[in-house]
């Protein structure tokens, strides 16, 4: 039964996203987490390198989403925050960080966020939804483009290192095993699963609290559709299609990953999947890729006709096959 506040919230919530289409007097809201997550700050205190941001921090909607639903946006993130989500059903133990996609511009933050969680719970694993600072590198929002497409993300990867560390730190009040944390990422956020693959003992950060002596690695990782690790299809000023970015160092304490990707996704390409997969593969790193004709980009948990949205079953598999989830 839904009490006077859930209506009087869940109104505002839909008050709030109806600004996306039309007024400009309508005022910015902040984005809060769905039924069952729990929100928590990232920083105790003032936020690292904390870059300028054209405007407050707001919720838009796109009318024109993925599988005939719209997608919610946010952007302007200056106050990075956790939500946790409980799993449903038997705990597993196992925990995963999620990291929504946008460029490094917004955050979708239902397509790639909070529906990856309702996927995560419902087999076991507490999901925690990381909304990080954006716009950020390698995006300039001053002049709405990307001079240095292959840069490390910093603020957003800080953020990253911080939630991996609090994930642990927090193992036991949350019922998570800390040798079972691991990431999942789409699009920019798959780029930012494999820099904290790769960069996870990249001190980046002062200190803050005993969080931060825990360490930043995932047990296991998923970049989905991820961007920014070789050229982009029609930019040859962006690099090498058959190249790793040389920014992201594989070695052989690079974790388990997961890759997703369609052939016909002409946003950031096939390639990135292929040069990650082929640098994982000589550090002897296991891995497992999922190629498909069709999908596109951005396609996320949403199930259509096109066989590649029924990846999350494979990779259901893939952690019943490397011990993350318990058959």
């Amino acid at each position: 039964m839904l009490t006077a506040w859930s209506v009087m919230k869940q109104l505002g919530v839909v008050l709030g996203l109806l600004a996306v289409g039309g007024s400009a007097q309508a005022k910015p809201m902040i984005w809060q987490p769905t039924e069952g997550g729990t929100q928590i700050a990232l920083w105790p205190g003032a936020v690292p390198d904390a870059p300028p941001v054209p405007g407050p921090e707001d919720v838009s909607i796109t009318t024109e989403g993925v599988a005939g639903k719209p997608n919610t946006n946010v952007t302007n993130v200056t106050n990075p925050t956790i939500s946790i989500y409980p799993p449903k059903g038997k705990n597993t133990g196992a925990a995963v960080v999620v990291i929504p996609g946008g460029g490094f511009q917004v955050l979708a933050i239902d397509l790639e966020g909070t529906e990856a969680c309702d996927w995560a719970t419902s087999i076991g694993i507490t999901c925690v939804l990381l909304k990080y600072r954006v716009p950020s590198a390698p995006y300039v929002w001053q002049c709405d483009c990307r001079p240095h497409n292959q840069s490390i993300s910093e603020p957003s990867l800080q953020d990253l290192q911080r939630a991996t560390r609090m994930v642990r730190y927090h193992a036991e009040q949350w019922h998570i095993d800390p040798h079972k944390v691991g990431v999942l990422g789409f699009s920019a956020g798959g780029y930012l699963v494999a820099e904290i693959s790769t960069l996870f003992d990249r001190p980046l950060y002062p200190k803050v609290d005993n969080a931060d002596d825990e360490s930043a690695r995932p047990d296991f990782a998923m970049p989905i559709y991820p961007g920014h690790l070789a050229k982009y299809p029609g930019h040859p000023a962006k690099g090498d299609d058959d190249k790793l970015n040389p920014n992201i160092p594989v070695s052989g304490q690079t974790p388990p990953t997961f890759l997703v990707q369609a052939e016909d996704d002409y946003e950031d390409g096939i390639n990135q999947s292929l040069v990650y997969y082929t640098a994982l593969s000589k550090a002897h790193v296991p891995a497992e890729m999922h190629l498909y004709a069709n999908g596109g980009h951005a396609f996320g948990f949403r199930r259509t006709e096109l066989p590649i949205t029924g990846w999350p079953v494979q990779a259901e598999v893939w952690l019943r096959t490397i011990g993350i989830v318990q058959n």
